[in-house]
């Protein structure tokens, strides 16, 4: 007894033994050698070459006396190589001792002559056959090292100049590398005696491997997997007729390899046995190549033609049809079919997962032998049809896999409240009736029967609703345990002749898995985790699914498929990384091309709703006024025959259904491709959780900040830009299609505008690279701000915008389109609060710039400036004094004028479009700094102006201004000396002011109300500056604009220009009055009271009505 426990032991671990110290941080020792990356360094050291070539040619013998000088440099590093080349050579040591118990065990069984059949004693049946595949294998890749000699002979002779003699296992290892040079015939000879047991164990296959290897046309005929064809049957429980239950979903890729490797072995049988070769044929039908070890594979008929001369017609014609691949592109197609049914019923209807569970299964181990054989073959067979071994809607069947395994996972208790059911008032009825029935029942195996049935008699509903954990492992391992008793030929009780009770425990054993053990039955089922070792072969899978809209759908089952990857390591090897590794990188990279994709038709959706936004521009509907007026009144213009321009929105009228345009095929693929990214909100992969909206969402903030500064279309060279309300209109199109994209993904699309666009308001994005307003405050004050200075350029306050004059170089935009209120509200709208503020920032850094050259010039010449400041009243000495001065300021203040009217401009734009969005925030800030007392300290006034001008409104003081004229305090000059010079500064303005008088530019308009070399923008600097200056040197912004009013009137300036009597000087006199009005106009200190007791009021009520008589004229 003890015999056939050890048996049974052996047959359910010992075909694991290959892994135990086979598998290492590198991946298998015994393939890794095989892998230039991985291979020990010494085999490719030059100083070794000879070396090893020496010893390789003496293997396995050992010659170490007569060739000193060869080894000299082997003697060095003895030390090293041990170390080194311990781990391959224990390696196979192992191997071989696993040989050795393998035979042992085999002789063993051949001795107790055990019972096989894989529809009775099906556990006893599959490890067995398991075991022999599993030693085939692993001497055919042991074959396959060619190092094998020289890594196995370095590590001896080291040994041997280390110790003094060969390692204990040398000979045996070195005879045991030599002779199965060709492993395939040295096993041929060993299997001599073992061929009965492996023979009838394979024959038993001929009820089970037949019946799973048909064709799609069979399949389809009877029906298979459908829960729908018989509704009338829909909830009795799936029960298998003819054979075992395991045998329904037992992978055909495993029978097949029992039946290659099995006949290779046992080969005699073919010619006794016509079931034995009738099974042989079909396996030889149905592949080429099978699997070794993970992307290892195994040639059928190019070995079975070099064993089997005798066969090489039978062989060829096998080879033919293997290779034709039709019955299995056949297959896929009707698994394809019945799969999305089969996961649809039960997506509806969950609880049938209890009675049809083995139908699931069914169809999870088909569709994985099918993806398996596809793999496999297309990344193999060099002669291939294009059609067989490429099939472009393979993901279809691995997503209705997953959606199956997912039901599975789902609703795991279902099942379990299902069967413990099952197994408490059914199966433990039948079997225990079934051991009554026995004629003979010895204790023991009685013993071990009753306990299977008082364990499911004890099984509850309460258990599962309480969440009791089941563990049925013992009762599995007492079944295993009782085959193997009752195999052998002397058992007492014979499960030869009680095949019933075999059948039925089979299905008992299934239904507890059902219970305890769904995840383990799910990687034996439907674990693809081989697509690892296939890489290539699967990122190729996965672009030919993103290129077809239709299956792009499917196209997360990819990353689905990374989570089975964690099943192609051995438990016995934990620490192997390489799988980890390549599957973390896979996952990320399909759901990072997925995302992309997404991205790309989500792109071109935008382009092109931005087209057809583009064609509603005001811009756009000229021409087509133009043809309405001319079609009114008759006249024709243009060439005859001239197609009628399309209006917008003729794209949305359908005269055929049929008809789909190039946005509906984009919507279409968006659809699908967006179906996939959010089948499941999370997947787990080696303990990293992937999020594929995140990717998705990362990649549209991504591109949207690109589309975002890509459509100002700025070009450096030409300084052309996209018009504010374009631009505007572009990207409201643009957010339109995204905030649509909820409905296809649950992504939070307001969080990517906020990201986008708040970083857009920014100088830089994150990534470091020029924004929408970096990019327009450059135009703005590079190119339109420099032509303003240029003079090509006016600055109309009647229109509110800046306006192109007429000049020999036309300017290649117009300025207007730039700059009047609508385009600035859309450049507020583009920029917001925060790019206007950097705007503001950028506009006062110049102004700044502008004043600290105007306090050089006041430096200069501050002499005469001192003395015409004390001596206003002397008109003599004032001109005399005025003559002395270097030269003028007004350029520069014009310059500062025309920069402080643009951002009135802006800062306008700003309220309004605010007073729009937050009317209610507004006008609290409005109603907090109109009603600041005036005694208030500046510090807190200053905090009140800088909340206002944040929203646009204007204030007595600008902020902005102040803070960077402050930060132009020199340390050589005391407080005392920089607000001298700010006096003298408004003085040195003051007495310029008359030489305006004499430009031929200063001309006043009242059609613009202004001048059109923008002088009536003085009026605005000197308010500002004034005020701003005063402020930082805490003076008295009144006292000094009021002296300003007395410099500039009281002395002999204004006042005296309308005594001169030379034309050319006086010309525009009246213009240049006009700018005293303006300037109290636009100052909050001073009056018209003031203004008068300085200046007569019919002076100026003369220049007006002298440069309105002089337009009218000029006009006329």
């Amino acid at each position: 007894m003890n015999v056939i426990i050890y048996l049974a032991v052996c047959l359910q671990f010992n075909k694991e033994f290959v892994y135990n110290r086979s598998l290492k941080d590198n991946g298998t020792e015994l393939v890794a050698c095989g892998d230039p990356k991985a291979k020990p360094s010494y085999l490719v050291d030059k100083n070794l070459e000879s070396v090893v070539k020496f010893i390789v040619r003496k293997f396995p013998a050992i010659e170490t006396r007569n060739n000193n000088q060869q080894l000299t440099q082997l003697q060095k590093e003895k030390s090293e190589i041990l170390k080194n080349l311990s781990l391959y050579y224990f390696t196979f040591v192992d191997v071989m001792e696993f040989k050795d118990n393998v035979s042992e065990l085999l002789n063993t069984i051949d001795a107790c002559q055990v019972f096989f059949d894989v529809t009775v004693n099906f556990d006893l049946t599959k490890n067995y056959l398991d075991l022999v595949v599993t030693y085939t294998t692993l001497m055919m890749l042991l074959s396959r090292i060619e190092e094998r000699k020289a890594i196995i002979g370095l590590y001896n002779y080291a040994h041997e100049m280390t110790h003094g003699a060969s390692d204990r296992e040398y000979p045996r290892l070195g005879q045991m590398i030599v002779d199965y040079e060709n492993p395939l015939k040295k096993m041929m000879e060993e299997f001599v005696p073992h061929g009965k047991s492996l023979s009838d164990a394979l024959i038993s296959l001929q009820m089970v491997y037949p019946r799973r290897n048909l064709s799609a046309d069979q399949w389809r005929n009877a029906q298979l997997l459908s829960l729908i064809s018989a509704p009338s049957t829909m909830l009795n429980p799936a029960q298998s007729d003819t054979v075992s239950m395991p045998c329904e979903y037992l992978s055909l890729d495993c029978m097949e390899k029992w039946i290659v490797f099995g006949f290779v072995l046992c080969h005699a049988v073919l010619n006794t046995d016509p079931a034995a070769l009738s099974l042989w044929k079909l396996a030889l039908q149905s592949s080429t190549c099978l699997c070794l070890f993970r992307d290892e594979v195994f040639h059928i008929h190019k070995a079975c033609e070099d064993l089997y001369n005798k066969r090489l017609n039978d062989i060829k014609e096998c080879k033919e049809q293997a290779l034709s691949g039709t019955m299995h592109r056949e297959r896929r197609k009707f698994l394809r079919s019945a799969l999305k049914e089969l996961a649809t019923v039960l997506s509806d209807q969950p609880g049938l997962l209890g009675p049809k569970a083995l139908f699931v299964f069914m169809a999870l181990s088909f569709a994985r032998d099918e993806i398996i054989w596809l793999l496999r073959h297309a990344d193999n067979i060099q002669k291939k049809s294009t059609d067989d071994f490429i099939d472009k809607h393979v993901a279809e069947l691995i997503f209705y896999m997953e959606e199956l395994r997912a039901h599975i996972r789902k609703y795991g208790p279902v099942m379990q409240r299902y069967y413990v059911q099952y197994l408490s008032g059914f199966d433990a009825v039948i079997l225990n009736e079934l051991v009554q029935n026995l004629s003979v029942c010895p204790e023991d195996e009685s013993i071990i029967m009753s306990s299977f049935v008082n364990t499911m008699t004890s099984l509850s509903v309460k258990q599962v609703e309480d969440g009791d954990m089941f563990d049925f492992r013992g009762m599995r391992l007492d079944w295993f345990r009782l085959q193997a008793y009752t195999s052998v030929s002397k058992a007492s009780l014979g499960i030869a002749d009680h095949r019933e009770l075999g059948k039925m425990m089979n299905t008992i054993i299934f239904h507890t898995k059902m219970v305890d053990s769904l995840v383990e039955m799910l990687v034996e089922t439907s674990d693809i985790s081989i697509f690892c070792f296939y890489s290539r072969a699967f990122e190729k899978m996965f672009q030919q699914c993103l290129e077809l809209p239709s299956q792009s759908r499917h196209s997360i089952s990819f990353p689905l498929l990374c989570t089975h990857f964690m099943s192609c390591t051995h438990e016995l090897c934990p620490e192997e990384v390489r799988p980890r590794n390549q599957c973390l990188s896979l996952c990320n990279m399909f759901l990072d091309e997925m995302a992309k994709q997404a991205r790309n038709l989500i792109t071109d959706i935008c382009t092109e709703q931005c087209t057809l936004s583009d064609q509603l521009l005001p811009k756009h509907c000229a021409k087509t006024i133009s043809q309405a007026v001319n079609k009114k009144s008759k006249k024709l213009t243009g060439k005859k025959g001239e197609p009628e321009r399309e209006k917008p929105g003729v794209e949305s009228m359908r005269k055929n259904r049929l008809l789909v345009t190039n946005l509906d095929k984009l919507h279409t693929a968006l659809s699908e491709l967006c179906f996939s990214i959010n089948y499941v909100p999370n997947m787990v992969v080696w303990e990293h959780t992937f999020t594929p909206r995140e990717y998705l969402t990362s990649h549209l903030e991504i591109r949207f900040t690109k589309s975002i500064v890509g459509m100002t279309m700025y070009n450096q060279a030409t300084q052309e830009i996209a018009k504010p309300s374009e631009l505007l209109t572009s990207v409201r199109s643009y957010m339109t299609v995204l905030q649509s994209i909820e409905n296809y993904v649950q992504i939070d699309i307001t969080r990517v505008f906020n990201n986008v666009l708040l970083q857009q308001t920014q100088h830089l994005d994150s990534h470091g690279e020029p924004t929408i307003t970096s990019l327009y405050t450059n135009w703005y004050l590079e190119t339109l701000l420099r032509q303003v200075s240029n003079g090509h350029i006016a600055y109309f306050p009647a229109m509110k915008a800046f306006v192109n004059l007429p000049t020999e170089n036309e300017l290649t935009f117009n300025a207007e389109e730039y700059s009047d209120i609508s385009e600035m509200r859309s450049l507020s709208e583009l920029l917001g609060p925060y790019g206007m503020k950097f705007l503001s920032e950028s506009l006062m850094w110049h102004i700044s710039s502008q004043v600290a050259e105007l306090k050089k010039l006041v430096v200069d010449n501050v002499e005469v400036l001192n003395q015409m400041r004390t001596s206003f009243d002397k008109p003599e000495q004032m001109a005399a004094l005025f003559k002395k001065l270097s030269c003028t300021v007004l350029k520069r203040m014009t310059i500062i004028g025309v920069i402080l009217s643009f951002r009135s401009l802006a800062q306008e734009a700003l309220r309004d479009v605010l007073s729009f969005h937050i009317p209610f925030l507004v006008s609290s800030v409005e109603d907090f700094k109109d009603h600041i007392p005036r005694e208030t300290d500046m510090k807190v006034a200053m905090n009140v102006y800088e909340l206002s001008s944040a929203a646009g409104l204007p204030c007595e003081i600008d902020p902005a201004l102040v803070v960077a004229l402050s930060s132009q305090k020199s340390e050589n000059i005391s407080p005392e000396e920089e607000y001298k010079i700010a006096c003298l500064l408004m003085v040195f303005v003051a007495v310029s002011m008359p030489t305006l008088a004499s430009n031929v530019m200063s001309q006043y308009s009242p059609a613009i109300e202004g001048h059109c070399n923008n002088i009536h923008c003085l009026a605005k600097a000197v308010n500002q500056i004034a005020a701003a200056l005063f402020t930082i040197h805490k003076g008295s912004i009144e006292d000094r604009l009021k002296e300003f009013l007395a410099v500039s009137l009281a002395s002999s300036s204004l006042l005296k220009i309308g005594q001169e009597t030379d034309k050319m000087t006086t010309r525009n006199r009246e213009s240049v009055y006009l700018l005293l009005d303006m300037i109290v106009q636009e100052s909050p200190f001073l009056t018209m009271d003031l203004l008068e007791s300085c200046f007569p009021y019919v002076l100026l009520r003369n220049a007006y009505h002298a440069v309105y008589k002089q337009s009218i004229s000029s006009s006329a």
